[in-house]
């Protein structure tokens, strides 16, 4: 009598959509007696963590095949390799191919590689294998996107998933049809570099063009929800949704890394600081009840305090309100690892938690102006929900779980809303 595989996913939304798929490959092969580590490459010390997991399933688990897999696996395979408690490293595109898994089921005949790492550059499929329903029962997540063309000199994710590639306007529809006849009343866009989907499909749409046709040819869809978008790249579609589509849900994830001019060109991104405070002024005057949260990085090699400055004035120039701290550390592979750091680890904590502050602050002011407001509510579980905004709301009673109920907010609780 075989266990079923185990399962541990380690970073991204992305990751755990794919891990989700691994599940159906590894079921449909036959596997068993095996621990799946899905890893993370984000940081050195998502790396530390993968390999600090690993030995830890080991020990609870002596008997069974250790198969390491996901962006830590592509981008430096012989790590894992040498690691005694490992049986199999397999790549990022690898491990989306059910042949993978059949060669790794206990009844195949044959030899299979104890290392299958491809280049992944050469990827050029999205999804090989698409999942319906991946999250809580009241928010599916649809990956609509893979890779990344760009090259942050801060990030290793381009040599973990490839170059960018897309799923076809027609199969997303058509999965996210599946996903509301199954009731989810809220489908979110998924991927690596999400306003560059289109670009390798013929005629080149944009995500604008994805999203306004997914509105259009799946209308009984309440809840459409965009992960985290480059705004440099917001197409005028796009645009045109946030004005004029309530369906699609009034929050942005931004893709900012800095507010400082000078940092911004060092980390090679396409944005100024004053491209990203316009397309936030705008956006707000299009759709006056949208929130932003964004990602940004303390402590860039070159950084000085007037840079780290003019990220902190970003914050409330922008008009953010969920932020995503990074403290910056290096990652071999990339070019800013090759920079002289010129700011001390202390300092590099120090500047996270003043962003982190003001951030904190950002999210006071958003809950007190909810007071005595009325939201649209998608209940996650029967006592919390979130509002369009993505804010949290938490009930003093059961609601039934992913249904959208009407609430009218009576205080606030930490970084969550209340309601009866």
């Amino acid at each position: 009598m075989t266990n079923p595989p185990i399962f541990a996913t380690l970073g991204c939304r992305l990751n755990a959509y794919e891990t989700e798929a691994m599940k159906d490959l590894a079921q449909q092969a036959g596997i068993g007696d095996a621990v799946v580590v899905n890893t993370c490459a984000v940081t050195a010390e998502a790396v530390r963590k993968a390999r600090q997991e690993i030995r830890r399933l080991r020990r609870d688990n002596p008997a069974a095949r250790i198969i390491v897999t996901g962006c830590a696996a592509q981008t430096e395979p012989e790590t894992f390799a040498a690691m005694d408690e490992v049986d199999h490293v397999i790549g990022n595109s690898k491990k989306m191919q059910p042949e993978t898994w059949t060669r790794l089921a206990p009844d195949f005949v044959g030899e299979t590689e104890r290392v299958q790492v491809d280049d992944i550059m050469s990827v050029r499929e999205t999804a090989g294998h698409l999942i319906d329903g991946f999250g809580t029962r009241s928010r599916a997540y649809v990956q609509v996107q893979n890779g990344c063309d760009h090259r942050c000199t801060f990030c290793i994710i381009p040599y973990g998933r490839g170059n960018s590639r897309s799923v076809p306007a027609g199969v997303v529809v058509d999965q996210i049809r599946r996903l509301v006849d199954r009731g989810y009343n809220e489908v979110v866009l998924t991927g690596v570099d999400l306003t560059s989907w289109g670009a390798d499909l013929p005629a080149g749409p944009r995500l604008g063009d994805l999203v306004m046709r997914i509105l259009r040819l799946v209308p009984d869809l309440p809840r459409l929800r965009i992960s985290s978008i480059d705004s440099i790249e917001a197409d005028e579609n796009l645009m045109q949704a946030i004005a004029t589509e309530p369906r699609l849900m009034p929050h942005l994830h931004l893709s900012l890394q800095h507010g400082d001019d000078l940092i911004l060109k060092r980390m090679k991104r396409r944005h100024l600081r004053d491209d990203a405070i316009r397309f936030c002024e705008e956006a707000r005057r299009l759709r006056p009840d949208i929130t932003f949260g964004a990602d940004i990085i303390a402590g860039f090699p070159t950084e000085t305090e007037a840079h780290f400055a003019n990220s902190l004035r970003l914050v409330d120039e922008c008009g953010l309100t969920w932020l995503h701290v990074f403290p910056y550390s290096k990652r071999q592979g990339t070019p800013a690892a090759r920079i002289p750091q010129q700011v001390n680890g202390k300092d590099i904590k120090e500047r996270a938690a003043r962003l982190r502050a003001a951030g904190d602050a950002q999210v006071a002011r958003h809950l007190a102006a909810q007071q005595g407001r009325s939201h649209k509510v998608l209940m996650e579980n029967p006592r919390m929900g979130r509002t369009e905004q993505f804010t949290e709301v938490a009930f003093a009673s059961d609601r039934d779980e992913g249904q959208i109920v009407t609430a009218t907010i009576t205080g606030t609780r930490g970084h969550q809303l209340t309601a009866g």
